[in-house]
C-alpha cells in the first residue's frame, strides 16, 4: 500500500514537472510574440504574419510543389484569404460571435434558446468557481480562444491546483497573439464558464462542421471517434461522401448515418452565417436528437488547412469573396 502512494506520489510530481515546463515553454513563446507585435504595431502585422505562414505552410504538398508565399495583395487560395480576412476583415461583430459567452446572447436571438448547451456558470477568475454547485460532469472552458477548455468526467478527482494552474495561464494569455493573429479574439474579456457534459456514448461527441459561404452551405465536415483515433469525414449536403480528407485525419471505418435532422441544421447553419462571405458553424446532436450549437469559427485552423487534394484547397478560395464583403 506504502509503494503505491510513494509511486503515485512520485508519477504526480513528475506530471507537475512537465505541466510546469510546458506552461512556461508557451508563456515565454506568447510573451516574446506579444512584444513583437506591440513594438512593430498593427499596421505591420502583416510582416509578423507572413513567416508564421510560411513556416507552417512548408509542410505542405502545395507549398513543397510550388514554392509559392503567402499572397495578401491578391489572395487565391483558401488558407491565402484566411490571412486576409485575419488581417483585413475582423469587425467588432465578429469579435463578439467569436466570445464563447456573447455569441450565445446572438444565437438565443437569431435561432432560438432551445439550440443553446445549458450554461451552468461563468465567473471571471478560477478562485470563483463553486465546484459544490456544480453537477459530476460538465465542461469547463474559456470565451476568448480555442482549445482552452477541459473535460469533467468525474468531479471527485478533479485536481484544482493543476487545473487552476491551466486556467490562470490561458485566462492571462491573449489568444490572438499566441500563433497566426487571430486578430477577432484580441478585444475579448477573458473569463470562465461551465456547460452542461454532452456526449453519445463511449465518452464520445457527434461533431458537425458546416462550412459556409456566403451564406450559404457547402459540405459539411464530421468529427467522431476522439477518444481512439479522431476521424473526419466530409459530406456533400446529400450526405455523400467527398473523395478528400483533411490533416491526415482518415475517415471513419463506421458506417456514417445521415443525420435525421440534417436539413435543419443546414439551415440552422446557414441563418446563423448570413452576411458572412465565409464561417463554419459547428452543430452537436445530443443523445435525445436535440441540435445544440457548438461555435462559430471565422478563421478554421488559423488558415493553415492542409487538405489531402490539391483542388480542395483552390476551390473553397474560389467561394469565399472577401473583396465584396468589404465594400
Amino acid at each position: 500500500m506504502r509503494e503505491k502512494t510513494l509511486v503515485k506520489i512520485i508519477i504526480d510530481c513528475i506530471n507537475k514537472c512537465y505541466l510546469w515546463k510546458y506552461n512556461l515553454v508557451r508563456w515565454i513563446y506568447y510573451k516574446k510574440r506579444r512584444l513583437i507585435c506591440k513594438i512593430c504595431g498593427a499596421e505591420n502585422y502583416d510582416q509578423i504574419l507572413k513567416p508564421w505562414q510560411y513556416k507552417h505552410e512548408l509542410k505542405t504538398w502545395y507549398y513543397i510543389i510550388s514554392r509559392c508565399k503567402l499572397n495578401l495583395k491578391n489572395p487565391i487560395t483558401y488558407n491565402e484569404k484566411i490571412q486576409w480576412f485575419k488581417l483585413y476583415g475582423v469587425t467588432p461583430r465578429i469579435t463578439k460571435l467569436c466570445d464563447k459567452i456573447e455569441v450565445r446572447i446572438w444565437v438565443k436571438e437569431k435561432i432560438g434558446e432551445e439550440y443553446l448547451i445549458p450554461l451552468l456558470g461563468v465567473w471571471d477568475s478560477f478562485e470563483e468557481i463553486d465546484f459544490d454547485s456544480l453537477p459530476e460532469r460538465f465542461v469547463l472552458k474559456c470565451n476568448h480562444g480555442a482549445g482552452y477548455n477541459e473535460i469533467i468526467y468525474n468531479k471527485s478527482e478533479i485536481n484544482e491546483e493543476e487545473l487552476k494552474l491551466k486556467f490562470d495561464k490561458w485566462l492571462s494569455t491573449n489568444y490572438a497573439f499566441t500563433g497566426g493573429l487571430e486578430l477577432q479574439y484580441k478585444d475579448i474579456h477573458p473569463r470562465i464558464l461551465a456547460e452542461q457534459y454532452m456526449e453519445n456514448g463511449e465518452k464520445d461527441l457527434y461533431d458537425y462542421k458546416f462550412w459556409c459561404f456566403g451564406g450559404k452551405c457547402k459540405f459539411v465536415m464530421f468529427l467522431s471517434e476522439r477518444n481512439t483515433h479522431l476521424c473526419m469525414n466530409n459530406y456533400d449536403l446529400d450526405w455523400n461522401l467527398l473523395p478528400f480528407t483533411y490533416g491526415g485525419h482518415e475517415n471513419s471505418k463506421k458506417d456514417i448515418e445521415r443525420p435525421a435532422k440534417l436539413n435543419e441544421m443546414i439551415k440552422i447553419a446557414e441563418k446563423l452565417a448570413e452576411g458572412f462571405p465565409h464561417v463554419r458553424v459547428d452543430l452537436y446532436l445530443d443523445e435525445n436528437e436535440q441540435i445544440k450549437f457548438g461555435e462559430m469559427t471565422f478563421t478554421s485552423f488559423s488558415g493553415v488547412m492542409r487538405w489531402s487534394k490539391p483542388e480542395v484547397e483552390y476551390e473553397l478560395g474560389a467561394l469565399m469573396n472577401i473583396r465584396d464583403y468589404l465594400v
